[in-house]
């Protein structure tokens, strides 16, 4: 849960440690409460927004345009739901690149659209305020149409190049996890991950699913006290999980363009070096759809999907390389997929002991006190009375 927080005026600025890469990817991990993230990235996503939120960022100065009419995004609004300034459109003074202006580890000042080092303006940029927000993502709603097209053409483009993998299952390796017939949870990074495991921890305590993860979603899963027994890594990632977590897992699978290893796949030494056994998965398609592909070739049934993209929203709303193996990945799971927002509403909870124990109970007194109306019952009743006065000595009579 994002804690809301009072936005500065404009006349008093923000200020903050500026924290600078080209790859937001990159740039993430770096951040600490009270930075300034300065990135270079057009239309802010809803996770990565939903990340910087969760960073504790003090301001956002974005070189690209936060909203650029293609469709509406959801990260400026969520930035302004947490009480985070926004600068867009950001460039250095004297025609120079931002992220060149800007270097990284310097003290920032924000005032408005000016960026500063001490009394030395070196970038501007445009101030968005939520009335700026409101009007461009209304404005954005008539690139909706243009995007769908676009997921058409790489939803097309996906299962062209996949299409071994989506019809037959090339390329999926065979792990030693069992998946047949057995509950799977897929937990990736999304905006909503936390709170959609604190919903099934019913779920997930009673039915002991097998709980994979992706790369993002592994820490995040162990934070909720989540055991993974598989992992899916991107071999285009450049930092790997902490070794010890990677060690827990029963299967370690990372995902390789086909047609070759890549450098740092899952025949590179650098999982040699830390003592894990990788198996190389032939996809180009993202961590999380190379689970839920993974999850339906070992014949799991139900796969509950953690923290992934559900709605075309969402799928627009997120990376632009993860747009197409997302919808046909869906296409291919369908039958088995549930996401975890529906697990509560479908799932009551298995019936234990107790609660048979009190069910049989509350029978022996309704058929106990049926009995007692009869005249049959009545006289048992009496019959009782007196041998219990018999037994205990005359105290019933």
């Amino acid at each position: 849960m994002v804690k809301l927080r009072t936005r500065l005026q404009a006349d008093v600025g923000v200020a903050g440690t500026a924290r600078t890469d080209r790859r937001t990817s990159a740039l993430l991990p770096r951040l600490r409460a009270g930075d300034i993230a300065v990135l270079d990235q057009v239309d802010l996503d809803g996770p990565t927004a939903e990340a910087l939120a969760e960073a504790g960022v003090a301001a956002v100065v974005n070189r690209a345009a936060m909203i650029s009419g293609r469709f509406p995004n959801r990260g400026p609004q969520i930035l302004l739901d947490a009480g985070i300034p926004m600068i867009d459109q950001a460039e250095g003074t004297n025609g120079r690149d931002l992220l060149t202006a800007v270097a990284d580890g310097r003290r920032l000042i924000l005032r408005g659209g000016t960026v500063s080092v001490g009394d030395d303006v070196v970038a501007e940029g445009r101030p968005l305020t939520a009335q700026d927000v409101a009007d461009q993502l209304t404005g954005a709603e008539a690139g909706m149409s243009t995007q769908l097209h676009t997921l058409t053409h790489n939803s097309a483009e996906f299962l062209r190049r996949e299409e071994a993998l989506l019809l037959h299952g090339e390329g999926i390796p065979r792990v030693r996890t069992k998946l047949k017939n057995r509950p799977v949870v897929v937990v990736g990074q999304g905006p909503d991950d936390v709170a959609e495991l604190r919903r099934i921890r019913r779920y997930l305590r009673e039915v002991k699913p097998v709980v994979v993860a992706t790369g993002e979603g592994l820490a995040m899963a162990r934070a909720a006290g989540l055991s993974p027994d598989v992992v899916v890594l991107d071999s285009r990632a450049e930092d790997l999980p902490l070794a010890k977590e990677l060690r827990s897992c029963r299967d370690v699978v990372v995902t390789e363009a086909p047609g070759g290893v890549r450098s740092e796949g899952a025949g590179s030494d650098r999982f040699d070096r830390i003592g894990v056994r990788a198996v190389p998965m032939r996809t180009t398609a993202t961590p999380a759809d190379a689970a839920l592909l993974l999850a339906d070739a070992g014949g799991a049934t139900p796969i509950v999907a953690v923290g992934l993209r559900g709605t075309v929203e969402e799928f627009l709303d997120g990376s632009r390389e993860g747009i197409g193996s997302g919808y046909m990945t869906r296409l291919k799971v369908g039958p088995r997929l549930v996401d975890a927002t529906a697990v509560p509403l479908l799932y009551s909870g298995q019936l234990r002991a107790r609660h048979a124990y009190l069910v049989l109970l509350i029978g022996l007194v309704v058929v106990a006190a049926a009995l007692a109306t009869t005249d049959v019952g009545h006289q048992w009743a009496l019959d009782l009375r007196d041998q219990l006065d018999q037994l205990l000595g005359g105290r019933f009579s």
